[in-house]
């Protein structure tokens, strides 16, 4: 049997630096300028459930020990199927020097599909992970020492107060919050008094109710490191020994909270802007994905969970 092969004209062999730019620019799209369609889409799909979706599991739904190693795992295999669509096109359009070319492989399906899937990526993680499940934040100030490091950078789980949301908002939750004086940024304190809670300061001790915070007290050297105690959970906070801040007597007014800076005497916090009102408290520092300092990286807290 003799094969008759196509006019000359409608040969069109394909070129890998094409197929592997396209592959670079949106896995997938290099498979389908070699005209190989199931794989452009098995591809697509899996660089965009592995992406979000896992990350986000591996952040939100895992138990703290796992966070960390299934989130490298998540981004390492996100990456892999990325390389992996540029190598394969690249291959697969060396060996297609003989291609006919098929009427709907023309540049602006190419540009279209790029736009769109794209679009499909990022409005997934704009519009739906950031706003409503988790988001990360780099902390840029000491003000949550000893705590949270400045360098450290966290996951804030974002299923937090709001309706139908897992996480009601509690005394000694880590918030990040909408700062009253700038709108533009997020400050991340520990909430001390719920609405119609009366907070007192005097000296290093803060009380809720009449009912003082404080088990524990110690000095390492020019500070005061106290050990403060809501309920079930406890946390530590500092002060400069040799400060003299102002005594607070605040009841704080309904549907707003009142939030303190664990680093008490290096922070600006409700003391100073008033309570918060609580549909600006947007999310809860969860756990620390990476930490790095003036020494550089800080091993032993990544993976850390925020208390």
């Amino acid at each position: 049997m003799t094969t008759i092969p196509p006019p000359h004209d409608d040969i069109h062999p394909r070129r890998p630096f094409v197929a592997a730019l396209l592959s670079l620019a949106l896995p997938g799209l290099g498979q389908l300028y070699n005209g190989e369609v199931n794989k452009a889409l098995w591809l697509f799909l899996g660089f965009v459930l592995i992406g979000a979706p896992g990350e986000t599991i591996a952040a939100l739904y895992v138990p703290a020990a796992l966070m960390l190693p299934l989130l490298v795992v998540c981004v390492l295999l996100t990456f892999g199927v990325w390389l992996y669509a540029i190598a394969d096109a690249w291959r697969s359009a060396r060996n297609r020097q003989i291609y006919t070319r098929r009427e709907w492989q023309v540049s602006g399906l190419y540009a279209l599909l790029f736009i769109t899937g794209n679009a499909a990526i990022l409005s997934l993680f704009v519009d739906t992970v950031r706003p409503h499940q988790v988001e990360p934040f780099r902390i840029p100030s000491a003000s949550m020492e000893p705590s949270i490091l400045k360098g450290d950078f966290l996951l804030a789980d974002k299923r937090y107060n709001c309706p139908n949301c897992e996480g009601r908002v509690e005394a000694g939750d880590i918030g990040l919050f909408v700062y009253p004086n700038d709108r533009t940024t997020i400050y991340i304190k520990r909430v001390i008094g719920l609405p119609g809670d009366h907070v007192t300061i005097k000296g290093h001790e803060v009380a809720v109710n009449g009912k003082s915070l404080t088990r524990e007290e110690s000095v390492d050297g020019e500070r005061i490191v106290v050990t403060e105690q809501s309920g079930e959970r406890s946390w530590r906070v500092q002060w400069d020994k040799n400060a003299a801040g102002a005594d607070v007597d605040v009841t704080v007014p309904p549907g707003q909270i009142f939030l303190l800076g664990d680093n008490r005497d290096n922070t600006t916090d409700s003391r100073k802007f008033g309570a918060v009102p609580l549909p600006d408290l947007v999310g809860r520092a969860r756990q620390i994905w990476f930490s790095k300092g003036e020494s550089g990286v800080r091993w032993e807290r990544l993976g850390k969970v925020v208390e």
